[in-house]
Order: C-alpha cells, then sequence, then structure tokens
C-alpha cells in the first residue's frame, strides 16, 4: 500500500479521535521512513457548519502583519505583503483577516505527520541517523510546479483532513518515539510560523530541538524572530535565476538568497538543496554563478545537494533528471572550491557520502536515507587527520 492510500484508509474511511490518528499516521511514517513522499492527508469537500465551528481551536492572531485603514491589514510575514479586506485571505489561505485583526488558520492543525530519517530532509551534517518527528500543516507562499506534496501545499485548511496536535503534545510524540527533533516540513513551514515558534520553545524547554525545512521566501524580520528558534535549517534553493522563480515558482529569488546569508549570519546551521529540472534550471553556466555565489556569501562549508527531478505536479511533461547531468553539477561545485556538494534522490550514488576536504576519506557513509556509518569524532573532526569537519555531529 502506497503512502496516499495508507492516508486515505485511515483518515477518511471512518471518524478518528487523536490518539488513533497519531498512531495511524506514525505508523505510516515508520514503516515509509526508508523513503517515498510525505504522505497528506486526502482532500474532502469543505467542513460542515458544524465542523466549522471547532476550527476556533486552530485559530489564533497571527504574527507579522500591521493594521491598515477600513480595517485592512498588510502582511508582513512573506514579500507578498498581502494587503487583506475583511473576511480576505492572503495568498497562502490560511491568513485571515476578521474585523481588521489577522488570524492563522492552521495553529496546531496538522494534516501530515510522520517519523523521518534526518536524512530525509535532507541534512546531512545535523545528527546522521537519527529521526524527526515531521509536521506540516496546509498552505504555502509559493506555487511550485513540481510540487511533490501540492495536495496540502495548495489546499485551504478546510479542505483537508487535520488533527488538533498543539505544541505540548507534539513534543511529547516525538519524546514517546525517541525523536530528538520536531521538522517542520512538507508544505510551507513559513504559512504557519506561529505554530513553529510555539512548538520550538515547548520542544527546547524539554531539550527537543526543531529543524525546518523551507523556501526561505520570508521577510527578513519574521526569519529572524521564527528562526532563530530553529536548530537547523534546510533552504530548497529551486533555481537561480529570478525568471525560474517567476514562471515556474511564483516567487522571488532575491529574497530567497538574502534569507541565506541572514541565516549564515545567525549562526544557524544551514544546507542548500537545487532541485535540477531539466531543460529549465540546468546549465552549466546556472551551476557555476551558483556555486560561486555560495562560497563568496555563505563559505565554501555550506552543504549543496544537486536532487534529482521526477515529474510531478504541473510538471509531467519533462523526464527524469539524468544521473550525468547531477554529476556534471557536483563537479563544477567541486572546481569552484565548495567542500561538502551532494547529489540527492539517486540511492547508492557515492556523492551522498560525505567525505573529509582534506584527507578525503569517506566520514559517513549513506544508505538510501540511513547513515550506515558515521565515523566523525565528538569534537567533531576528521578521526584519520583531525580535519574540522562543520555540522552538528552528535547529541
Amino acid at each position: 500500500m502506497n503512502a496516499k492510500s495508507f492516508a486515505e484508509k485511515n483518515l477518511v474511511d471512518a471518524p478518528i479521535d487523536r490518539r488513533s490518528f497519531l498512531l495511524c499516521a506514525l505508523a505510516s511514517g515508520a514503516v515509509l521512513g526508508a523513503g517515498g513522499l510525505a504522505a497528506p492527508a486526502a482532500a474532502v469537500p469543505l467542513a460542515s457548519g458544524a465542523e466549522r465551528q471547532s476550527d476556533a481551536q486552530f485559530t489564533s492572531e497571527a504574527r507579522f502583519y500591521e493594521k491598515l485603514p477600513n480595517r485592512k491589514i498588510r502582511c508582513k510575514l512573506c514579500p507578498r505583503e498581502c494587503i487583506v479586506g475583511e473576511k480576505e485571505r492572503g495568498y497562502c489561505g490560511v491568513r485571515e483577516n476578521r474585523g481588521g485583526v489577522y488570524y492563522t488558520l492552521v495553529h496546531s492543525r496538522v494534516c501530515a505527520v510522520h517519523i523521518d530519517p534526518i536524512e530525509k530532509k535532507p541534512l546531512f551534517h545535523y545528527l546522521p541517523g537519527t529521526t524527526a518527528l515531521s509536521i506540516a500543516t496546509a498552505g504555502c507562499n509559493v506555487n511550485c510546479k513540481f510540487c511533490q506534496n501540492w495536495d496540502i501545499s495548495q489546499s485551504r485548511p478546510e479542505q483537508i483532513h487535520a488533527e488538533y496536535i498543539p505544541p505540548h503534545q507534539a513534543v511529547s510524540v516525538a519524546l514517546q518515539y525517541n525523536c530528538p527533533t520536531i521538522a517542520y516540513t512538507y508544505s510551507e513551514p513559513v504559512v504557519f510560523a506561529e505554530y513553529l515558534m510555539d512548538t520550538a520553545d515547548a520542544g527546547h524547554a524539554k531539550s527537543v530541538r526543531s529543524i525546518v525545512v523551507s523556501n526561505g521566501y520570508m521577510q527578513h524580520e519574521s526569519l529572524i524572530e521564527a528562526y532563530s528558534k530553529m536548530d537547523a535549517v534546510k533552504i530548497d534553493l529551486k533555481a537561480f535565476t529570478e525568471s525560474y522563480y517567476t514562471k515556474v515558482i511564483t516567487g522571488q529569488l532575491k529574497p530567497v538568497l538574502e534569507s541565506l546569508v541572514t541565516l549564515c549570519k545567525m549562526g544557524k546551521w544551514t544546507e542548500i538543496v537545487y532541485l535540477v529540472v531539466p531543460t529549465l534550471n540546468d546549465d552549466d553556466a546556472e551551476f557555476r554563478g551558483l556555486a560561486q555565489w555560495v562560497k563568496t556569501n555563505l563559505g565554501p562549508d555550506v552543504p549543496l545537494h544537486f536532487t534529482q527531478f521526477h515529474p510531478e505536479y504541473l510538471l509531467n511533461n519533462l523526464p527524469i533528471t539524468p544521473v550525468p547531468t547531477l554529476e556534471r553539477a557536483k563537479a563544477i561545485a567541486d572546481a569552484e572550491g565548495l567542500h561538502y556538494v551532494y547529489i540527492g534522490n539517486v540511492p547508492g550514488h557515492r556523492a551522498q557520502n560525505t567525505y573529509c576536504p582534506h584527507c578525503r576519506k569517506m566520514l559517513v557513509e549513506r544508505v538510501g536515507f540511513t547513515a550506515s556509518q558515521m565515523l566523525i569524532r565528538k569534537d567533531s573532526t576528521c578521526p584519520f587527520c583531525r580535519y574540522k569537519i562543520p555540522g552538528i555531529w552528535h547529541l
């Protein structure tokens, strides 16, 4: 049974209580932990009037907005700066103006929950071999034409089944299943920033860490306030041209690059994923420009993952990225002086392993989403030459 059919069977066929939801969802995550996509809840018709009344538990005043005349508001969460009138929502569809007060409709409104290997995020320099309780709500502030989880990212909260999982309960589940980390992922955590922040605070009080898998399309102030609570960040850098962001992402490149610079200045462990889409962002000049920008603005030690594209959502007409294209991208980035360049979505490829840039010995061996060998010392150095390997390697 695939991920989606499992979710549909357990979330649609019969009403379930909170405990049953968690057990079903976590069971699916355990089964799918070695691979596969997130298993978002299936889309359903808009809720009935009675069900809408219960939405109050998911609703709280949003952060990051300013009030305007005539009960309008300006959202200050992402670069769109949506101006939202009474009873209207912003672009993301999960934040609503009610009487001149802006509300998030997805606080604790979890529609996907799994236990994933940390390598699946992918984060390769953060606690290899551990797991993360991975959670998501509906909504996104862009519309990537290749989105693998479009049925939750492009849905409004009322359109998909969800369960009330407040921050303290998410932390309890993470502890119960021995997950040292909670990951905010699958859809776009920018749009559920309030829930992310509150859960991170609750987790840190119990020594549970937080990471975010994000598009980085965020305003400077909201990024600093929300992601300062994260222990690590993975940013999907979709391409290195504004035209690609305009046509394929419905967003902008410049704010994402600014977010990456800000995260590094904040001292946040950050990794970058670049999904290589045939004919759209696979030009050698773009690979070279990206590598040069990363080295100049972030430094040579920020891991860069070139990931294989698979046809999905609105981009079903393109082929899977050829492995030689990914290898060419890596070779270009290596030649530009980046120390940790990986190839993703190609199980068994040697470029999924971590090597010491000084002595070239293999330090972390990965098979699929499993770290089968981890040799980096407690002081984060190579055991062969004592070269410092940047990352968060041990609990």
